[in-house]
């Protein structure tokens, strides 16, 4: 039997959380069945190569659809592009993500076809409105401080997209998009207003930001639905992507290229490589000294 500082035999210790110091022992004290309670690596998740791999390729497929976009923006600045080229793009473009909307929605209604027809209508509308105000907007800052920015502010937007869901919350989505996207996205828009408005006209303004918009707005959305409506879809769809736009950029630039075909391959090979590898040296421990957890959502 245990005894206090004065020889006096203690009562035995228990374990609990409220009632103060008990006589005999101090506030730390631990009895030999403390460690006995250890859990280690409790929530650790096991990870599978080709399921991270798997995984990694709605990073890859984002960063080639916006390669894609800067080899049109290129194009469009050299005049190898020329307004109503863009127009019909765009026309293209916004057909095809409406049609892919429609067909991956949970329940086609009438109201969701009105829904989505105003929406794009206000869009559209709106950037014509404005279109003007870019054609002017840095008519005094050089060409060379331009691309600087447009190009630090693309890295912004890539660093911080959501690449687990989308912008724009989709039909049926139970949360809001993230801080951290919503500032990818306004990155993007800067950076989208800062090249139209080196083009010569207004209409090659509004039909260059009607695509960047259409882009960075919209394919994150349609690429969620896509993959939620089939897995194989999304795969077969990224996989053509990443090939136009590798055989876009090599006739562009031999370095653009390079890179971007580096980038593609660390992200989708190399990366989920190192996290298996990384994975066996995780060690987590678990135990009685942790934190109580909720178990109900205290926003209720």
């Amino acid at each position: 039997m245990e005894t206090d500082n004065q020889g006096q035999p203690c009562q035995k210790w228990k374990k609990k959380a409220y009632g103060g110091i008990q006589p005999g022992y101090p506030d730390n004290h631990t009895d030999s069945t403390f460690l006995q309670e250890m859990i280690t690596n409790a929530n650790v998740v096991k990870r599978d190569l080709s399921k991270a791999i798997l995984d990694s390729i709605s990073i890859s497929q984002y960063v080639s659809i916006v390669s894609l976009v800067v080899s049109i923006w290129t194009h469009t600045l050299n005049s190898k592009i020329d307004e109503h080229t863009l127009l019909k793009l765009d026309i293209c473009l916004l057909s095809l993500g409406f049609s892919v909307l429609l067909v991956t929605a949970p329940s086609f209604s009438l109201q969701l076809l009105i829904k989505y027809f105003l929406n794009i209508s206000f869009f559209i509308s709106g950037l014509y409105v404005l279109a003007p105000v870019y054609h002017t907007l840095t008519r005094s800052i050089s060409s060379d401080s331009i691309w600087a920015l447009t190009v630090s502010l693309l890295v912004i937007h890539l660093f911080l997209h959501d690449y687990s869901g989308s912008t724009i919350r989709p039909p049926g989505a139970l949360y809001n998009p993230k801080l951290a996207s919503n500032i990818s996205l306004n990155a993007c828009i800067v950076a989208s207003v800062l090249i139209a408005s080196r083009l010569p006209s207004r209409l090659h303004v509004f039909a260059i930001m009607l695509f960047s918009l259409q882009v960075f707005l919209f394919a994150p959305l349609v690429m969620f639905c896509v993959k939620k409506y089939s897995f194989r879809v999304h795969l077969g769809f990224s996989f053509v992507l990443v090939g136009v736009t590798l055989a876009i950029t090599y006739q562009l630039h031999r370095l653009f290229f390079g890179t971007l075909l580096v980038l593609i391959v660390f992200i989708s090979a190399i990366c989920p490589y190192w996290l298996i590898r990384i994975q066996e040296y995780k060690f987590e421990i678990n135990g009685p000294w942790d934190e109580a957890k909720l178990c109900f959502d205290i926003t209720e």
